[in-house]
């Protein structure tokens, strides 16, 4: 199943695109599918532990997903946003 996904400015050096397509059962290897047409995106979302960055948030349906073993359907919308911070 192919999902597409809507990129945030900041990502979009590596798909060159406000939108890619990616496949996966679940938010993990949707992001691996991106990575591996992207190399070097899931770095900048993924931290070493796992875990999506603080600055980052992914939404599937509306609803941000806080867990990369969450399963993916044929209909979800993704969303990736880069969160803003600064004072």
């Amino acid at each position: 199943m192919t999902l597409k996904v809507l990129i945030p400015s900041a990502l979009r050096s590596y798909t060159e695109s406000s939108q890619a397509e990616a496949s996966g059962a679940t938010l993990d290897e949707l992001l691996m599918d991106l990575d591996r047409q992207y190399p070097g995106i899931r770095f900048r979302m993924i931290d070493e532990q796992q875990k999506v960055r603080r600055h980052i948030r992914v939404f599937v349906n509306g609803v941000s997903a806080e867990v990369l073993s969450q399963a993916m359907h044929a209909d979800d919308d993704v969303v990736i946003v880069q969160a803003l911070s600064g004072g």
